[in-house]
């Protein structure tokens, strides 16, 4: 007995280290020069709360060690095969499997005798909420990889948004029957069915989101797989797991509700309404000529510019251009020319996602502004270049007042001084509406794949 008292005191102090090592190790996440040690340090903190908490585990070590050398066998592979245009898919599968996590967790507490009505109610919620992160994520993931095309509108998506709405009674069924199964007959096997509807209404809850709006849809799972983690944590009495949970679903939720205001959008509206239809039909027209232009012509714009925005999209990300845009900036600023990278919050398919593919070609921190930042000195910047970005350069959203994305916020690189636009072709961003910048006066455009295009202004640059 004093054994297990001593243990669990153990325990306790462990949890405590681990809980201020998660919080300093988020603090740290805030900053490029700390990013990494403070990404060592939750890893570590993690560690040591999964080390600590099998002293007391009445199971053979070997199959503890043995999952922990697998999963992280699996984890590593992943990690280092992984593309980082695929980076955005493989957030969404590990928020999924997170949720997944306390399904299970939750699952396996469901017939313990001695559950309250208190953990009773937690279980059934950890459940749903455990459920519909993984389910949805899996989704997520499809539609960031492009696997799945099905969206809002389609027979097959109606069935499944008919189960997430048929899920909330069925999470207040459950939850309530204890209480009422003496005047109600109880369901046959209702908590299998229960479970069922859980996971096809995750399915039903990010089917009919479109894909533009995908970087919020994955910064609310994240929430989610946070919040399940801490009431699997109450259910278990896991202190740190508690606090983890805790930061990882206020953290997102934060993230959530930043993404969706970068949008001028409400997060009831991303999740439940989308872009309207009209962003669909005639705004996506051509409106008028467009100005291309070769790299020769542009490099010898960019010798002569004092002043130069890079405005990455997800573009260079598909185009892997990160490290040649990042040698093109080099050479701008021996040049003498002044060179910015304007980071629009929801750029990409993922929160951060320009700023993780700089960072992995050595951009400096400080050369990243964001849209406040640049937006005021705009018409002073001799060029901008746009690079695969289109729904959150679009003037639409200032000068159009029946355009659907009216109202959000962007870079205004249309009042540059000279805007280059590289794109493969004239095609529309997520939203479905045509970019006027495309066809101001200002604008050329460089058609072609963006790691190529800039090769050939790196490459004149060094001739």
């Amino acid at each position: 007995m004093e054994n297990i008292t001593n243990i669990q005191v153990i325990q306790n102090i462990v949890y405590i280290v681990s809980s201020v090592m998660f919080i300093l190790g988020i603090k740290m996440l805030g900053k490029e020069a700390t990013a990494v040690k403070g990404n060592y340090l939750s890893a570590l903190a993690m560690f040591s709360a999964v080390g600590v908490t099998c002293l007391s585990l009445e199971i053979d070590l070997k199959i503890i060690l043995a999952g922990i050398l697998f999963g992280g066998l699996i984890g590593s592979i992943i990690a280092l095969k992984v593309k980082m245009t695929a980076i955005p898919e493989m957030v969404a599968l590990f928020n999924g499997f997170g949720g997944l996590a306390t399904f299970l967790i939750a699952w396996s507490s469901f017939n313990e005798p001695s559950n309250s009505v208190f953990q009773h109610v937690l279980i059934m919620l950890t459940i749903y909420i455990g459920g519909i992160t993984f389910s949805g994520s899996l989704i997520a993931y499809g539609k960031l990889s492009e696997k799945l095309k099905l969206g809002k509108g389609s027979i097959i998506t109606n069935i499944f948004i008919s189960f997430f709405y048929l899920s909330m009674p069925a999470l207040i069924y459950v939850i309530a029957e204890p209480s009422i199964s003496q005047f109600v007959p109880q369901v046959p096997s209702y908590f299998l069915i229960f479970l069922g509807i859980t996971l096809i209404a995750g399915i039903g809850f990010v089917m009919p989101i479109g894909g533009g709006d995908m970087p919020v849809v994955i910064s609310l799972l994240n929430s989610l797989s946070g919040i399940a983690a801490a009431f699997a944590g109450l259910l278990l009495l896991n202190n740190v797991l508690i606090v983890a949970g805790s930061l990882v679903g206020a953290s997102g939720l934060i993230l959530t509700i930043i993404m969706a205001k970068a949008m001028n959008r409400t997060i009831t509206n991303i999740l439940f309404v989308g872009y309207a239809s009209s962003a669909q039909s005639g705004a996506a027209e051509e409106q008028g000529e467009v100005k291309p232009i070769t790299a020769d012509d542009a490099y010898l714009i960019l010798e002569n510019a004092s002043s130069v925005l890079v405005v990455p999209g997800y573009g260079m990300a598909v185009a892997q251009a990160q490290h040649v845009v990042r040698e093109m900036g080099e050479l701008l600023e021996e040049n003498g020319t002044e060179v910015k990278y304007g980071i629009h919050p929801v750029a990409g398919r993922m929160p951060g996602h320009m700023n993780v593919l700089l960072a992995e070609a050595n951009v400096s921190y400080d050369l990243l502004a964001e849209p406040d930042d640049v937006n005021p000195s705009m018409d002073t910047i001799d060029v901008a270049i746009v690079i695969g970005a289109n729904d959150v350069v679009n003037p639409s959203a200032t000068e159009e007042e029946g355009s659907p994305i009216y109202g959000m916020p962007i870079i205004e690189v249309h009042n540059a001084k000279t805007v280059f636009v590289l794109k493969r072709s004239m095609s529309s961003g997520f939203a479905g509406v045509q970019n006027p910048l495309f066809f101001k006066e200002n604008t050329r455009m460089l058609f072609g794949d963006a790691k190529e295009s800039i090769g050939q202004i790196v490459a004149e640059f060094k001739d």
